[in-house]
């Protein structure tokens, strides 16, 4: 099977009705970044960032995957398939996908405050202070902060390096380190660019830009890749 690699960001979870913090109209607007996602954030007011967090678990509980995750889960039965996505929500599982690789944390899942590795899953959409693990360590959102180093950059790297096919969709490719990560593809690789917004392209070889939505673009580029 040809390796397939999609890699998302929060354009995609937009038409699931998830705002991202560059809009006007969403949960971001409220707060100051540096108030809410920072380890300095948690440092100084940690009831804040927790408040913050699960407002924001509230809204991605109540969220549906839309076409463009739906469409994605399709592939898996034609490709071997990895999503790599920039989003904390879990609506690429919920639509079915099975190989997810979060750069920048899972929202459904809780740490430990004193060892990263120590994850708990959440079936709930709120977290307090006071929730903690059995070492009695409190638990905080498995999610990176901005500040924070992010792990799963050099696995992702070596999964997008293996690509034979490249799907981008809903990121603006100015988040670094996050957006470097398209450079690793191979040249000779397929890639597909849906965004309708006006992006600085990327200086990359066999790119086809859809300037689509992605609930309506990615069908296209799933439907056509099946055909």
């Amino acid at each position: 099977m040809q390796k397939l690699v999609v890699f998302s960001g929060a354009g995609i979870s937009a038409e699931s009705g998830l705002r991202t913090f560059r809009d006007s109209d969403g949960l971001w607007e409220e707060y100051r970044v540096e108030d809410v996602a920072t380890p300095e954030a948690w440092d100084s007011d940690p009831e804040l960032v927790q408040h913050f967090y699960n407002l924001r678990r509230k809204q991605i509980m109540e969220a549906t995957p839309n076409a463009a995750h739906i469409a994605l889960a399709d592939l898996e039965s034609r490709f071997d398939t990895t999503i790599i996505t920039q989003n904390i929500d879990d609506l690429h599982e919920r639509a079915g996908c099975k190989n997810v690789l979060h750069l920048h944390g899972e929202i459904m899942k809780a740490r430990s405050t004193e060892d990263p590795d120590l994850l708990y899953e959440l079936n709930d959409w709120e977290l307090k202070i006071g929730n903690k693990n059995q070492q009695g360590h409190q638990l905080r959102p498995h999610v990176v902060w901005f500040g924070e180093a992010v792990p799963m950059i050099p696995i992702a790297q070596s999964v997008i390096a293996q690509a034979e096919i490249l799907i981008i969709v809903g990121t603006s490719l100015n988040v670094y380190p996050a957006a470097g990560l398209i450079h690793y593809a191979p040249s000779h690789s397929l890639k597909y660019l849906v965004d309708p917004g006006d992006l600085r392209l990327p200086d990359i070889n066999n790119l086809t830009v859809l300037r689509e939505k992605a609930g309506t673009g990615v069908p296209m580029v799933v439907k056509a890749l099946l055909n």
